[in-house]
């Protein structure tokens, strides 16, 4: 009776983790479809009010400030409050600032509400959607529902999702222009866009609701020990990881990570603040260098993003055989270097054709990489400490990519090809540091489990 019992338990528990992902996954799809076109028009909206280049960039800073306030706060508040509860919130903030930005003239409003709701700020290119407030939480209830053994192939799913969407929703950036054929006015048109994606934003509220946390903990973790003794392999304690009671069914309160939490976010503050200042160098130069190198206008710019995000979506899909294969951090350090290789022949080619062909290569190696490294973070964390670990180890990029930009453009004056150079140097080392920090702390996967541990295979919906 105790083992049917028992055996009920879990598969109830992995019917909601199975659902867990498949409305996490929804989410990251409305949430990609929205934010992929409001980014875009959001700085031409604010053009289109009559404010200049300075000014824009003012709200851009604000919006910036907002969104990393709310990283932080929200990545400390999933791990004390719950992962749904802040996806929940920022699914309200969406629908409440996409709808101020849309019928409030204010500017202060603007900022603010932009800010908050989460407009204004959103990632590169095959990115995925894996950025902004919604990171830390969704980071960790992905993480939670998913056995170690299909993790990464839960990563590489939502990223193949978010990619997807993100570039179908980039077509509604013409719907301003479509609207302006109606004799609607631009600013108009603008805010009528902005009522759209509050009105989808309801349907990102309505896939959450489903949600649910899940205090997994530790079961089947491989890093638990059958003894009374630490399961910490790397000897590098964090004390508090050993006094709370929801992290561990286990007497004695062992922790369930192989690497201190202090000592894991100062680790990647350091290999993400320097991939920070590499990607700075990119991001909105590099289509600037596009256009000077090889004199393109806007439309084959756009068309050669439409297919590097396309381009960009199969390799999430197959991120997960690749980690199985080679360990985690050697599929980072592998993408990462081939990526790179890529960029650096970007600056040697002769004809735009080649340079975007590399640069659809490096994005596609580097969306390779992405899920086994989200995967592999959430993995060696302690699970207490997922949010705060995905928000605060985020910061570094965020500050130092807002820096290199201005340095970028300055170099350009007397090397054309600056870009190109800064981001290749930045990223090289942090290939370097990134494994060098990580080579010897397997996640729970790769870690040989201890006689106690008990592993059940979960599909990934």
């Amino acid at each position: 009776m105790i083992a049917a019992n028992s055996s009920l338990k879990s598969n109830n528990s992995n019917n909601n983790n199975s659902n867990n992902l498949r409305w996490l996954y929804l989410g990251r799809l409305v949430r990609s479809f929205v934010t992929s076109f409001l980014t875009v028009i959001f700085p031409v909206y604010l053009a289109n009010l009559g404010y200049g280049a300075a000014l824009v960039g003012v709200v851009l800073t604000v919006v910036t400030a907002a969104s990393a306030f709310l990283v932080v706060m929200v990545g400390l508040g999933s791990d004390r409050l719950g992962a749904k509860p802040m996806l929940l919130g920022l699914a309200v903030l969406s629908i409440l600032g996409a709808a101020a930005v849309g019928l409030s003239p204010s500017l202060v409003v603007i900022m603010l509400a932009g800010g908050l709701g989460g407009i204004g700020r959103g990632g590169a290119a095959g990115s995925g959607g894996a950025w902004g407030p919604f990171f830390p939480a969704e980071q960790k209830l992905l993480a939670e529902s998913s056995e170690d053994k299909v993790r990464t192939k839960a990563f590489g799913t939502i990223g193949f999702v978010g990619v997807l969407a993100g570039a179908a929703g980039s077509v509604l950036v013409w719907l301003p222009d479509w609207l302006s054929k109606l004799h609607i006015s631009a600013v108009e048109s603008d805010r009528m866009v902005f009522l759209l994606g509050a009105v989808l934003s309801i349907i990102l509220l309505l896939v959450t609701l489903p949600l649910r946390d899940t205090a997994k903990g530790v079961r089947g973790s491989a890093w638990r020990s059958s003894s009374t003794g630490s399961s910490d392999p790397v000897g590098s304690g964090d004390s508090a990881s050993n006094s709370h009671p929801a992290a561990n069914s286990n007497p004695g309160g062992r922790r369930d990570s192989p690497i201190g939490t202090g000592q894991l976010i100062g680790r990647l503050s350091v290999t993400n603040a320097l991939n920070g200042f590499g990607f700075g160098f990119l991001g909105p130069m590099l289509t600037y260098w596009f256009h000077v190198h090889f004199g393109v206008g806007v439309g084959k710019l756009a068309v050669m993003y439409v297919i590097v995000n396309l381009v960009s979506a199969l390799p999430y899909l197959g991120a997960w055989r690749l980690a199985r294969r080679l360990g985690a951090v050697l599929a980072v350090t592998v993408t990462r270097a081939g990526s790179i290789a890529a960029l650096l022949a970007m600056a040697w080619v002769p004809s735009f054709t080649w340079a975007a062909a590399l640069f659809a290569l490096r994005m596609a190696l580097n969306s390779l990489g992405v899920p086994a490294r989200q995967s592999y973070v959430m993995g060696v964390a302690d699970s207490r400490h997922r949010g705060k670990v995905a928000a605060i180890s985020a910061l570094p990029s965020q500050l130092s990519s807002s820096a290199s930009p201005a340095i970028g453009g300055a170099l350009m004056a007397s090397i054309a090809d600056a870009p190109i150079f800064g981001a290749v140097v930045f990223m090289t080392a942090n290939l370097i540091t990134y494994y060098l920090a990580f080579r010897n702390v397997p996640p729970p996967e790769e870690a040989t489990p201890s006689p106690s541990a008990n592993y059940q295979e979960q599909k990934v919906p």
